[in-house]
């Protein structure tokens, strides 16, 4: 189990680091027709506007109270009120997710009392959902934000079933981490409608900010789950919890709609998706697709000629808590030793992560441990490239913000072809650096190429 020490410093001096507001505003970028909206300044939202215009190169609907130092000292009513009618005015959204920021709970604004007020004076705009969440960016981090935005949609939502309601026995919520892109999501509908089952993401980026050109200009999100499907959740069989930190929406989902979950930490790795797989096979009733027996035997093919590679290699990385377990413990499993992890909130899934020690800290510290503990491949976002530069090791970017190179949005860390398919590019990017370096690959440590690979087929066979 590893030790979760927070790094205590005078300063951020390299930001890993951000805030909640984003992250609930992404959250809500995954429903249907939304417009998040930032309680705070301009400056607060332009940032989170700019890191995913770069990251996922899309359109991005993202508004601002815009408060000002005098509304802060005596009030944002009128402010929230005012982005609300212009919002409704302009765009039509099916919904509005309010997000507040660090200046507005400094001041302690009341927004849930500012909801019911304005729903007294504006009764025509009374089924125009408002969900407000409380995410200050003076503490905890992006992955706090996401969870905390769909909890709430949750709890303000999702439809109370009536008593002695039938569940729909085909149908599946499921409830993505913030790790997952919406590559990962289309990735994961996939596989669950193989299984004869319907699922109904919450949020839904596959559907919103997957890259797609829309018909018609929409100054909203232009896909994603609609209010309405959210409304029927409950009708569920079964929730799909996804990282430990949906589990509080999951809870909340139970709690309102009585909807049994079960809880995937990992779905990165041969065993997360084994039991990710069985589990739909138990709740389809139906045996596993060939298709997933075939993909199956190509992920062991590939950790196989991947171990060659990645196993022995010290790494070091840098993410949210669940993406950091998902990754590193993939690594892990193909012999990677993680040597140091650095991370950005307290999270109950870190002290599972095999390594001695994970830092609740920035990219400065990252950058340090690597480069005292002699760590030879290098992961995080892409705020990460220069350390990887100084360090002169491999660097495989992964999580938000990747906005340097293209395709951020569809990179695949879930099933089995996902998982394949990344242990191919970071093998890859291993030995990129060992010949640009001119040094000697995995194989030919004590055998020449020829006989490395042929003892690598070798082994395929005994495998087999």
């Amino acid at each position: 189990m590893a030790k979760v020490t927070h790094v205590k410093k005078a300063c951020t001096v390299n930001p890993l680091k951000m805030s909640q507001p984003i992250g609930a505003a992404l959250a809500f970028m995954g429903l249907r027709g939304a417009m998040p909206l930032l309680h705070g300044s301009q400056g607060c939202t332009s940032f989170g506007l700019v890191l995913f215009v770069r990251h996922f190169k899309e359109a991005i609907p993202l508004q601002t109270t815009a408060m000002s130092e005098v509304a802060t000292v005596l009030g944002g009513y009128e402010n929230v009120e005012q982005a609300i009618l212009n919002i409704h005015k302009r765009t039509k959204p099916e919904i509005i997710g309010i997000c507040s920021t660090g200046v507005t709970e400094t001041k302690g604004d009341d927004v849930e009392g500012y909801i019911q007020l304005f729903r007294e004076r504006h009764p025509e705009l009374a089924s125009l959902p408002l969900v407000y969440v409380s995410t200050p960016d003076f503490k905890d981090a992006f992955q706090d934000g996401w969870t905390k935005a769909v909890t709430r949609m949750v709890e303000v939502l999702v439809r109370v079933p009536a008593p002695g309601a039938v569940r729909d026995p085909g149908r599946i919520a499921v409830l993505p981490g913030c790790h997952l892109t919406p590559g990962d999501l289309e990735e994961l509908r996939t596989i669950i409608e193989d299984f004869g089952l319907r699922p109904s993401f919450l949020p839904d980026l596959s559907r919103s900010l997957d890259g797609h050109i829309p018909e018609d200009f929409t100054p909203t999100t232009i896909g994603g789950i609609g209010v309405d499907e959210v409304a029927t959740l409950g009708e569920a069989a079964w929730a799909v919890a996804i990282g430990e930190q949906m589990r509080p929406a999951a809870e909340a989902l139970r709690t309102r709609a009585g909807v049994p979950f079960r809880l995937f930490p990992r779905l990165c790795g041969l065993a997360a998706m084994d039991e990710f797989i069985m589990f739909l096979s138990a709740a389809s009733g139906r045996p596993v697709p060939a298709k997933y027996r075939r993909q199956r035997g190509q992920l062991v093919d590939a950790m196989l000629d991947g171990h060659f590679h990645i196993g022995g290699r010290k790494l070091a990385i840098a993410a949210e808590p669940d993406l950091l377990a998902d990754v590193a413990g993939m690594l892990r499993e193909m012999g990677a030793e993680i040597t140091v992890a650095v991370t950005t909130t307290h999270s109950p899934v870190l002290s599972g992560i095999d390594a001695a020690e994970v830092l609740i800290g920035d990219l400065e510290d990252l950058e340090r441990l690597a480069g005292e503990r002699g760590c030879d491949l290098l992961v995080t976002h892409s705020h990460g490239r220069q350390a990887a530069a100084r360090l002169g090791i491999p660097f495989f970017r992964v999580g938000i913000p990747m906005f340097d190179r293209l395709g951020a949005g569809h990179l695949l860390t879930v099933g089995y072809r996902g998982v394949r398919d990344l242990i191919f590019t970071i093998s890859n990017l291993v030995i990129a650096d060992a010949e640009q370096n001119h040094q000697p690959t995995p194989e030919s440590w004590r055998l020449t190429e020829e006989d490395g690979a042929a003892d690598g087929a070798q082994q395929k066979g005994q495998a087999a």
